[in-house]
C-alpha cells in the first residue's frame, strides 16, 4: 500500500553546501521556510498537499563533531504534525559539516552518528512513520563536486572516487537508520537523465553514458562494488528526479524544450524502464520549472504521469520542486522564479496563479486515476 499521504507532494528546497565562490549556503534560511514552516505548511493542504520533503541541514545542526541541535527541525516536526504534514527528510542535501568531504577518513562514522541521533530524535517528538533519504541524489553530487568544482572538494576527473565514497556512507547510514528505528522507511532518489547520440557517437559509448545514472542504486543493491556491503532489500521507495534539462546530445549538448522537433524520449518511458529495471515502489521525487514556462510543463507532465499510473501501481507520487521559489546557488541576488509562489523582497509567497491553475488542472487528471489522491491509493 502507498503509504504517503497524498499522491501529489511538495518540495522546499534545502540545499546548504558551499557554492563555486566558496561561501556556505542555506535555502532553508535565504526563503525563511525554517521561519515560516507552518504556514507554508497550511498552503500546501489548502492544495491537497499533505506530503513533501524537507531537509535538516547537515551543516546547521551539527554544531560539533559528534554533537548535534535539532531544535529548529523540531520546530518543523511540530509544525508538521499539527498541519497533518507528512515530511520526508532529506538528511545530506548537498551539504557538509566544514571540516567534512566524502573522502574524509571520519566522514562515514560522522554520518552514520548524525543518522542514529535523528532518528533517535524524531521518534522522541512524533509517532509518525519516518520517512529518510540518506543522501539525495548522489551521481548529481559527486558529478558536481567531483568533475565540476562546483562544491567540496572542488574536484575535477574525481567524480567516480566520489560516489564510491557517498555510496560507501549511504549503505552504513541504512543500516544505522534501520538498527534505531526498524519502521522507518528508506528512499534513494536519483536523477533521471537521457543521453542521445549524434552522427559521430558510439552507441556502446552512449549506452554506458546512460546505464552510468543508474551506478548509485546499483552499489546500494549491492550489484556493483559488493564489498561495499549493498544489498538489494536496501532499495526500499526509488525516487526519480526530473527537469527540462535532463535529456541531452553526446557532448553535453542540451536538447531543447519546447521542442520543435521531436527527439526527446517521453518521461513515462524513462520512469517505467527506470521501475523495470528494479521492480520497487517509486515516485517522481522532483520536477517543475522556471518562469513563465512552468504552467507547460506541468500540463506537459500530466500526461507523462497518466500513463504511467496506467501501467503500474507501483507509482506512489509527484513531487513539485520547490512549491516556493529559491535564489540561484551560486548568485543569492538572483531569483529563479521557479515553483507555485514567487517570493518578494520581504520572502511572501506570491501566488504564481499560470502555474497553480496547471496545478490544478494536474490534480484533476490524478484525481481520475487515483482513489484518494489526498490519502492512500
Amino acid at each position: 500500500m502507498n503509504p504517503f499521504r497524498s499522491f501529489l507532494m511538495g518540495g522546499f528546497e534545502c540545499a546548504d553546501h558551499v557554492n563555486r565562490s566558496g561561501d556556505r549556503i542555506n535555502l532553508l534560511r535565504e526563503t525563511q521556510h525554517d521561519l515560516r514552516a507552518e504556514a507554508d505548511y497550511a498552503l500546501l493542504t489548502r492544495l491537497s498537499m499533505h506530503t513533501v520533503r524537507e531537509g535538516i541541514c547537515w551543516s546547521a545542526v551539527e554544531v560539533r563533531p559528534y554533537e548535534f541541535d535539532f531544535s529548529e527541525v523540531g520546530n518543523r516536526i511540530r509544525a508538521a504534525h499539527r498541519q497533518g504534514i507528512q515530511i520526508i527528510w532529506d538528511l545530506c542535501h548537498f551539504g557538509y559539516p566544514d571540516d567534512l568531504m566524502p573522502t574524509h577518513p571520519r566522514f562515514v562514522d560522522r554520518f552514520t552518528a548524525l543518522c542514529r541521533a535523528f532518528a533517535q530524535y524524531h521518534r522522541k517528538l512524533v509517532n509518525d512513520t519516518l520517512f529518510v533519504v540518506p543522501i539525495n541524489e548522489i551521481s548529481f553530487l559527486s558529478w558536481h563536486s567531483g568533475d565540476m568544482r562546483g562544491t567540496v572538494p572542488f574536484a575535477t576527473h574525481s567524480g567516480w572516487d566520489i560516489k564510491w565514497h557517498l555510496c560507501r556512507a549511504a549503505i552504513a547510514a541504512i543500516r544505522v537508520l534501520r538498527e534505531t528505528d526498524p519502521t522507518c522507511r528508506i528512499l534513494t532518489v536519483e536523477p533521471l537523465i537521457r543521453v542521445h547520440p549524434t552522427e559521430h557517437s558510439s552507441p556502446a559509448h552512449v549506452a554506458n553514458l546512460n546505464n552510468d545514472q543508474f551506478q548509485a542504486m546499483d552499489i546500494i543493491a549491492g550489484r556493483m562494488c559488493p564489498d561495499l556491503g549493498g544489498k538489494e532489500e536496501y532499495l526500499d521507495i526509488l525516487g526519480f528526479n526530473y527537469y527540462y534539462n535532463g535529456q541531452w546530445e553526446d557532448g553535453v549538448v542540451p536538447l531543447p524544450w519546447p521542442e520543435t522537433i521531436p527527439r526527446r524520449v517521453p518521461l513515462y518511458e524513462m520512469l517505467l524502464h527506470a521501475h523495470q529495471r528494479y521492480h520497487r515502489p517509486f515516485f517522481l521525487s522532483e520536477t517543475g520549472h522556471f518562469g513563465d514556462d512552468r504552467p507547460r510543463w506541468l500540463t506537459e507532465i500530466a500526461g507523462d504521469i497518466e500513463r504511467v499510473v496506467e501501467r503500474t501501481d507501483q507509482f506512489w507520487g509527484v513531487c513539485i520542486y520547490p512549491v516556493v521559489d529559491r535564489p540561484d546557488w551560486d548568485d543569492l541576488t538572483s531569483y529563479s522564479n521557479c515553483g507555485l509562489f514567487d517570493l518578494n523582497e520581504r520572502g511572501d509567497r506570491i501566488p504564481h496563479h499560470p502555474t497553480l491553475q496547471a496545478y490544478e488542472m494536474l490534480y484533476q487528471s490524478v484525481s481520475d486515476l487515483v482513489t484518494d489522491p489526498t490519502t492512500h491509493r
